[in-house]
């Protein structure tokens, strides 16, 4: 008898594949171990206020706003823009756990003050243009961005038996690969990681700083891995689920306690 397709789970069988669930595995097993630490969780407020801001300026650097202090400078905003995001993820967590999409409005409202009109604020583009700050190249069209962005959404609340470290993948993925909002995309699919994660119970407490580990990694990485993820083959998106669980795993080692 054929199994029913539509019990299907793709992807939990994603995570099957032996060097993507050995990632997988080593990623969740830093985390866990970060979590069991007695001096991180003495300090666990400071904790992730640290890790929210050290994230956010990891990513800004991602995006090319390397800087120590925020200023009035294009760079300066950028990193500016980058805080705001990530100190607003906790509040956002378990809104985005039930309605993905509402989040994502609300963040992005936050994170494109300044950066596009009024109008466009919590809203995906229409047109056929927006910030590439890792030159990406290939845009999605405006009108597939935004049936994949609702794809997404019904994933990241769907019953699938994926781990929590790959939807947190797949979910940064689609973001920086389809730039669904005209301006900031690349923030808010980083952000997305520490959204997932803090959701599904993995990092509740935000303490990891995945930004680190994909920074560490460097850009050419980045790009390349997500570029196999564009390709849509199991190869291609097997390649980035491995390059951001690795991410990840560095993320969770470069917790140090604040003084």
């Amino acid at each position: 008898m054929n199994p029913d397709p539509q019990r299907r789970d793709p992807l939990a069988e994603l995570a099957l594949g032996a060097e993507v669930a050995a990632v997988l595995a080593a990623a969740r097993t830093e985390i866990d171990a970060l979590l069991w630490r007695r001096d991180i969780r003495a300090k666990a407020a400071e904790v992730a206020a640290a890790s929210a801001e050290r994230g956010a300026r990891d990513s800004a650097a991602i995006d090319g706003a390397d800087l120590v202090v925020v200023d009035g400078s294009p760079m300066g905003r950028v990193l500016d823009a980058a805080l705001r995001l990530t100190a607003a993820v906790p509040g956002q967590v378990e809104v985005f756990a039930n309605s993905p999409l509402q989040a994502l409005a609300h963040l992005h409202s936050i994170t494109a003050t300044g950066f596009v009109p009024d109008e466009e604020l919590g809203r995906p583009r229409t047109g056929e243009v927006a910030d590439d700050p890792l030159n990406l190249g290939q845009l999605a069209p405006a009108s597939a961005a935004a049936q994949r962005l609702t794809l997404l959404a019904r994933t990241l609340t769907s019953q699938t038996q994926a781990p929590a470290l790959l939807l947190a993948a797949v979910a940064h993925a689609e973001l920086a690969v389809l730039c669904p909002f005209t301006w900031g995309s690349g923030l808010l699919a980083r952000a997305a990681v520490r959204l997932v994660l803090a959701g599904r119970g993995v990092d509740p407490s935000v303490f990891s700083i995945p930004e680190h580990g994909m920074l560490e990694l460097g850009r050419p990485a980045y790009v390349k891995a997500l570029r196999a993820y564009s390709t849509g083959t199991r190869e291609g998106v097997s390649e980035f689920i491995i390059w951001h669980s690795t991410a990840c795993a560095l993320g969770a080692k470069a917790v140090v306690v604040p003084d």
